[in-house]
């Protein structure tokens, strides 16, 4: 066993490691921090397959930035059980079947990988020309429903961060609206 398996699996154990942590963390601060433990996992698998355009950019853009917007978001929502709005069947279901469509697509491209691609230290399916062509001719299909779920995502997001706010300046503009509703009944009458 060579430098470079002993490294594969290491980083493979880790990667499973701080997957498992992202999951299982009761703090979702400290999700996100093991999430980013597991983005540089997998831009060190990326190293070892020879595709270091694809492990700078999942360093810079998953790691870095996604992240960073991650943690801010999760600390301005001041999450707690109090808080937290119960979740509908349909919300949940819609989840499930976004995980399972995102699973379909994950097998579909993993099905046809050649061995020769994915041997350690000497594919070149990483490098930028090769990965574009492959994306735009082979696996077009897999992006362009990678895409709609990422869309799906963002709405998902956006839903769940969407609370409803019964202030009471939401309560008088309600009591002025239906005032001058009254008012514009009343003057069409006489």
């Amino acid at each position: 066993m060579g430098i470079t398996q002993i490294l594969f699996w290491a980083l493979t154990a880790l990667a499973l490691f701080s997957a498992l942590m992202v999951i299982t963390s009761k703090n979702p601060v400290y999700s996100v921090l093991w999430l980013i433990v597991t983005f540089f996992t997998i831009s060190g698998h990326y190293l070892l397959l020879n595709a270091q355009f694809l492990a700078i950019v999942n360093i810079i853009v998953y790691a870095g930035a996604i992240m960073v917007l991650f943690l801010f978001v999760i600390m301005l929502m001041n999450l707690s059980k109090d808080t937290e709005p119960q979740k509908s069947k349909w919300l949940k279901l819609a989840g499930a079947v976004a995980g399972g469509c995102l699973l379909l697509v994950l097998v579909a491209a993993l099905r046809n990988t050649e061995t020769r691609m994915t041997e350690l230290g000497s594919g070149d399916i990483g490098l930028i020309q090769n990965l574009g062509r492959e994306l735009f001719t082979h696996y077009v299909v897999p992006f362009e429903i990678a895409s709609i779920l990422f869309l799906s995502a963002m709405v998902g997001a956006v839903i769940i961060g969407k609370r409803e706010e019964k202030s009471p300046v939401h309560e008088e503009i309600k009591k002025v609206e239906a005032i001058q509703n009254e008012m514009n009944v009343s003057e069409s009458v006489s």
